[in-house]
């Protein structure tokens, strides 16, 4: 990782806007634990059995974006990005996958994301999440997302590590 280019979020922001800048730093987080990393290391496994690695947990990324987002707020029955049912275990094998093909689907996923959540008129607004099977507000789908930054970036910490020592941030 060479630059820390993330911007934290504001320390007297209101709801949306701390919403919104903690969900982008931990986007911004997982790009740079990636920084710098050819395809192969990308691809490096954490310990057998794991298939866990830096460019799966992008490509896992990408399936909460869209399950959260697309599939609550503009279509129930969107596919998923790696695979044909609701597994979000799919997305972590990537060892046929490259940089571009995983940031690519996880960078539009983040911009339809980002796009839904700029449209809406408040937190408050609610969709239906076809796994939950319940209608669910924007500030619940925004808070749970976040959370699934936050623990997968704890393991894209070890997993860079483990790659070429590189810790911290």
């Amino acid at each position: 990782m060479t630059t820390d280019s993330r911007t934290g979020p504001p320390v007297s922001g209101d709801e949306r806007e701390t919403l919104r800048a903690c969900l982008d730093y931990h986007r911004a987080t997982l790009a740079m634990k990636c920084e710098g990393l050819d395809d192969e290391e990308l691809r490096t496994r954490s310990m057998p059995p794991s298939t866990l690695s830096l460019l799966g947990l992008v490509r896992h990324m990408a399936e909460v974006e869209r399950a959260w987002f697309r599939r609550v707020f503009e279509d129930n029955e969107a596919p998923m990005v790696w695979s044909d049912r609701i597994d979000f275990q799919a997305a972590y094998d990537a060892s046929a996958s490259t940089r571009e093909e995983a940031f690519g689907a996880w960078e539009a996923e983040v911009e339809n994301s980002r796009r839904i959540e700029r449209a809406a008129g408040a937190l408050d607004l609610t969709g239906f999440q076809p796994r939950w099977e319940k209608e669910v507000s924007l500030r619940m789908v925004m808070v749970h997302v976040l959370l699934e930054y936050a623990r997968h970036n704890g393991h894209a910490d070890f997993l860079r590590e483990g790659v070429d020592g590189t810790v911290g941030a």
